[in-house]
């Protein structure tokens, strides 16, 4: 039974904490009580379909990497490629999770289905083809994190911005970029057995493309914060004075990366303290600010 919860990546659903940007940035979490236990409710129904459907895409890419991932250092204890779970188990596991993603979408409805359907067919798509296309593979990676995104804002109601999704892409290729960084700098020269796009990686390539990336990533969120419509709709401009929190979270992660001191952007977030208090204190911030201007309470 471990090896099967093992495959399911249970740690790698905190990517899916995106579904519930829609329900802090868009202002559920204040109003009567029934519905903001409906937002809430729905955010967490939200959240769990794309665990099981995001469960079910990485079952089906250890499949197919399995001869691959026996070349990686920690990879190959995985349960699928070190024989421990067949491919024929997984396989049906996998199903069975994407399909129990997709029915349980369709009962919060019908365009949150179609994101997570969407979300499915990008990620099988990458699987199969769009990883091996350097860059491209990067590009894929974020274009999922904003389909996860959007799903939040559509599951609870609330207006897609702009702002969100061009936010959400900027960070998250930051992010894949980064992952690619830290399997360099764990697996070095061997790293284009493991990873194909690796090949054309360099050290000096990514280290150049984490600063571009870190630097939009940064201004498209000043640029969010300052913006009209945003003053406008949280009734406050203080929601910029999280950039300082914004600012700590990107170099420490670049720093750690570069460092090679974890191997995935995962085990960074879930382990590294200093940059968990940023990121919950720039989360706090943004709610105080948020919620104390749509109250009224913050000047602007």
């Amino acid at each position: 039974m471990k090896e099967y919860i093992s495959i399911l990546r249970p740690s790698h659903w905190v990517k899916n904490v995106f579904i519930f940007v829609g329900l802090i940035f868009g202002g559920k979490l204040i109003g009567p009580a029934d519905e903001v236990l409906v937002a809430m409710g729905r955010a967490a129904g939200g959240f769990l379909c794309f665990c099981l459907a995001a469960s079910a895409i990485y079952i089906f890419n250890d499949i197919i990497d399995r001869p691959n991932d026996r070349v990686h250092p920690t990879k190959r204890y995985r349960p699928i490629a070190s024989g421990k779970v067949s491919v024929g188990s997984a396989a049906v596991v996998s199903i069975l999770c994407g399909a129990a993603g997709i029915a349980g979408s369709i009962l919060l409805g019908e365009w949150f289905a179609v994101v997570t359907v969407a979300y499915i067919v990008l990620m099988i798509l990458y699987s199969v083809l769009l990883k091996r296309l350097m860059i491209w593979d990067c590009i894929v990676i974020a274009a999922g994190f904003c389909l996860r995104a959007v799903a939040g804002a559509v599951v609870v109601a609330v207006p897609i911005s702009p702002w969100l999704v061009v936010c959400t892409f900027a960070l998250c290729l930051f992010l894949g970029f980064g992952k690619r960084r830290s399997e360099i700098a764990q697996m070095g020269a061997e790293g284009a057995n493991f990873r194909q796009t690796l090949e054309g990686y360099t050290p000096e390539l990514l280290a150049h493309i984490l600063d571009v990336t870190s630097g939009l990533a940064i201004i498209c969120f000043v640029l969010y914060a300052m913006d009209e419509r945003t003053v406008r709709v949280f009734g406050s401009n203080h929601l910029v004075y999280t950039t300082a929190f914004v600012l700590y979270c990107v170099f420490r992660f670049s720093m750690l990366i570069q460092q090679g001191k974890y191997a995935d952007p995962v085990e960074l977030i879930l382990r590294d303290l200093p940059f968990q208090v940023g990121f919950c204190l720039w989360v706090l911030s943004c709610i105080a600010i948020i919620y104390a201007g749509r109250a009224g309470v913050c000047p602007l």
